[in-house]
């Protein structure tokens, strides 16, 4: 059931707090409290127009206020998060035109990845994707979500990370946390697993060839899927949304 504008996920604070005793304390806490919250946003257990408590977080993560606060400007600046005033920090609702960009971002920069891979073969990164796309396809029968993501990520970073070029993982990664919040709902549809492991899979048999073109339109039909989720999620999700 969808949490009201006004509600906190207690499940989240939950995990929030076991979180907060795993916190590396030789370490900035707000980056790590970043990482935790994000990823709780584009996995959706904190929802679009959900309240964000500061004072209840900090409690949770044995912190102050201060690293959360700083980690939830940080948000905000990545479009996560919006500051209502006199009212708090609320999960921002999906934006179809951040999303679009963020996918026009993402082929721009991701075609280019999969463009140079194929010109500048090495085995070790198809060996590597062939691993993680096993390991999807075992997330997939066991319907976890949330680790056919994370493997999803782990998929895209490497592929970036073979380029050479330190800060493209970066940005694909901020980019596509905007993508994924949507897929993150659709991803239980009937053939969704299917046709994203299919994809990967095209993905890197262009790879194999050395083909230029076709890794580059294997690239751009994967990131067009998203397309086919916002013909019906708002319809499906109008609270969702802006």
């Amino acid at each position: 059931m969808a949490l009201g504008q006004d509600q906190e996920s207690v499940p989240f604070l939950e995990q929030a707090a076991q979180y907060g005793r795993q916190i590396d304390y030789s370490r900035p806490a707000s980056g790590q409290i970043y990482g935790f919250i994000r990823d709780a946003i584009v996995s959706m257990q904190l929802e679009p127009g959900q309240l964000i408590s500061e004072t209840a977080l900090a409690k949770k993560f044995g912190v102050s206020r201060t690293p959360v606060r700083e980690a939830l400007i940080k948000l905000s600046n990545l479009g996560f998060t919006e500051v209502r005033p006199q009212r708090g920090t609320y999960v921002s609702r999906f934006s179809l035109e951040q999303i679009l960009e963020a996918r026009f971002i993402r082929e721009a920069l991701e075609v280019s990845v999969v463009s140079y891979l194929a010109d500048n073969p090495e085995r070790k990164v198809i060996t590597e994707a062939e691993s993680i796309i096993a390991e999807q396809k075992s997330a997939a029968d066991k319907d976890d979500t949330l680790l056919f993501q994370a493997l999803d990520d782990k998929f895209h970073q490497l592929l970036a990370s073979y380029t050479s070029y330190q800060r493209v993982a970066g940005m694909i990664e901020e980019e596509k946390a905007h993508m994924d919040r949507v897929r993150n709902l659709s991803l239980h549809k009937s053939g969704q697993y299917k046709r994203v492991l299919a994809q990967h899979r095209a993905i890197i048999r262009a790879l194999k060839s050395g083909d230029v073109s076709k890794a580059a339109s294997a690239m751009s039909i994967h990131l067009r899927e998203v397309f086919k989720v916002l013909d019906t999620l708002p319809a499906e999700h109008p609270e969702y949304f802006q």
